[in-house]
């Protein structure tokens, strides 16, 4: 069956309408400022941003639909024989860096690609993870088996095969450490067709809401202080460095000739390093080291 890219379109863009009203309902001060923007190849987007609200410190709920004469080497790296072709490509990308360092960072990316050419070539990509600064066993857990959830009616091998592929990306190198406790990972989903395909994709999207709001609404009134708030900018500069070094979706996003703004809007809006520094042993701050390597929270 061929990929009807305007349904896709459509969904996307009515999901970020309702995740904007979710999360302003649930901030008290800030509302979402919306940008609409144009790709100098054709397409555009409206990336919608909140900012220093009391709750959400940054939150951005983005949608893309795009147009391109050659596709991107981020997106071709995988598929070299799509190389030079002309593209479409539309998603749904969102990233919230709350405020209290005991609400995890969060992000989700829904996408659906077309190669165009003799014989068209499409798939979907995406996925969502979590990044806490203080864990809670309690919030991982629930946060994996919304996402197994999502997965469940599409194979009992969907989950495990998206979470290993979450653990695999989602990790520095350089650091021997994952970015968080990991979610969903998809690329080049394709088969076996492209209503099952748009259903799982939109079966995730409807997963993130119910995952992560509970995390939110438990966290929110635990009091922090200035060593909370300087733990949590230090390991936001984690989150930086992955988002520099290796995040395929900001690369695509430059190279496409999307709106830098509205990419790098991923990025929190304050963040530090120190040299050299590591939490003191025992600490509520070390316990962070148990939770950032893969493991099987539903074991």
């Amino acid at each position: 069956m061929e990929p009807n890219v305007e349904k896709v379109s459509e969904y996307l863009r009515t999901l970020q309408g309702r995740i904007s009203i979710v999360l302003e309902a649930e901030e008290l001060r800030g509302r979402f400022m919306e940008d609409t923007w144009e790709s100098p190849e054709g397409g555009g987007g409206v990336t919608r941003v909140l900012s220093e609200g009391q709750l959400f410190e940054q939150a951005a709920v983005n949608f893309s639909h795009v147009r391109g004469a050659t596709l991107p080497q981020s997106a071709s790296e995988q598929r070299p024989e799509l190389a030079g072709r002309s593209f479409e490509a539309v998603g749904l990308s969102l990233i919230i860096h709350p405020r209290s360092p005991f609400i995890p960072t969060t992000h989700m990316n829904l996408r659906l690609f077309l190669a165009s050419g003799e014989t068209p070539v499409w798939w979907f990509g995406g996925g969502l993870d979590l990044t806490p600064y203080y864990p809670y066993r309690e919030d991982v857990v629930s946060w994996h088996r919304q996402a197994q959830g999502a997965c469940e009616p599409f194979g009992a091998d969907i989950y495990p095969r998206f979470k290993r592929q979450c653990d695999e990306y989602f990790y520095l190198p350089h650091r021997g450490e994952a970015r968080g406790v990991g979610g969903l990972l998809f690329d080049d989903l394709a088969s076996p067709d492209f209503d099952t395909c748009f259903q799982l994709v939109r079966s995730i999207g409807e997963a993130f809401l119910p995952a992560y709001l509970p995390i939110v609404q438990r966290r929110r009134d635990h009091a922090w202080g200035e060593r909370e708030r300087q733990f949590q900018l230090y390991r936001r500069g984690r989150y930086v460095e992955f988002n520099l070094l290796y995040d395929r979706g900001t690369l695509f996003g430059l190279q496409a000739g999307g709106r830098t703004e509205s990419i790098l809007v991923s990025m929190p809006p304050q963040a530090t390093w120190r040299y050299d520094w590591h939490p003191q042993p025992e600490s509520r701050e070390a316990e962070l080291a148990d939770y950032l390597k893969p493991q099987e929270w539903l074991g």
